[in-house]
């Protein structure tokens, strides 16, 4: 397969592009800064590097970069700093989720294209009831007021549900949730799940970014993962031992 990857050089696109590399993928990556990645990945002989901001590419180009493309995945984000939470661009995922998809559709593959994009388990997903505690709306409120990047993530979802929808002959998407992201070594066991099984605000859970990146690997090759997930915004908890 062939896999456009945005958001490589972060802390879980990496995770991404490794377990993809090791699955013997061919993989491009459109990075700012290529230096952030990994030797290992950076030299890899399957891997193609596009040296540029993917919000200055113009739409011909963005094109060209999806063309013969199978996948696209984004794991953008907005750095926890004051610039990345309320500097420019405020609205980064979704733009760039908006415009990938236009540049799918722009080739008019003869067969549809998986756009995967890493979300967040505190963003609900408005085609479910899921069931949110009035505490939790009021904290999610106010979340929506002082930190942009939770709409931007918001945002970014709902344009997969109601503008791509699940009825696209050209584009197919799921959106990963994870709960509290941390950092491990190895992929270990994890559950997924339709919608949250906990509070991401009272009690959540723990997600690896590595198991982010494996999940997200195995959407983009095992096709019956695909089937099963596609159109739907499915929640990553690592496994808890009993």
């Amino acid at each position: 397969m062939n896999i456009l990857i945005v958001g490589a050089s972060g802390a879980t696109g990496r995770l991404l592009t490794e377990e993809l590399l090791n699955r013997g993928q061919s993989v491009k990556v459109i990075v700012r800064s290529p230096k952030k990645l990994p030797a290992a990945i950076r030299n890899h002989e399957n891997l193609s590097v596009i040296h540029a901001s993917i919000l200055d590419l113009s739409d011909a180009e963005l094109a060209q970069h999806v063309q013969g493309c199978n996948a696209v995945a984004s794991c953008l984000g907005h750095n926890i700093d004051f610039k990345g939470m309320f500097g420019h661009p405020r609205k980064l995922v979704t733009d760039v989720a908006r415009r990938l998809c236009g540049a799918i559709k722009a080739n008019t593959p003869h067969e549809s294209i998986k756009f995967v994009l890493m979300n967040t388990t505190a963003n609900s997903n408005r085609d479910l009831n899921e069931p949110v505690s009035f505490a939790q709306k009021c904290v999610i409120g106010l979340i929506r007021l002082l930190l942009p990047p939770h709409v931007d993530n918001e945002q970014a979802a709902d344009y997969l549900r109601t503008q791509i929808g699940s009825k696209d002959h050209l584009v197919e998407w799921v959106a990963v949730r994870p709960d509290g992201l941390i950092d491990e070594t190895e992929v270990t066991a994890y559950d997924v799940h339709p919608s949250p099984i906990r509070s991401a605000v009272f009690d959540p859970g723990q997600t690896s970014r590595i198991n982010v990146g494996h999940f997200m690997a195995d959407l983009i090759t095992e096709d019956s993962i695909w089937q099963k997930w596609k159109g739907q915004m499915p929640v990553i908890y690592n496994k808890v031992s009993e």
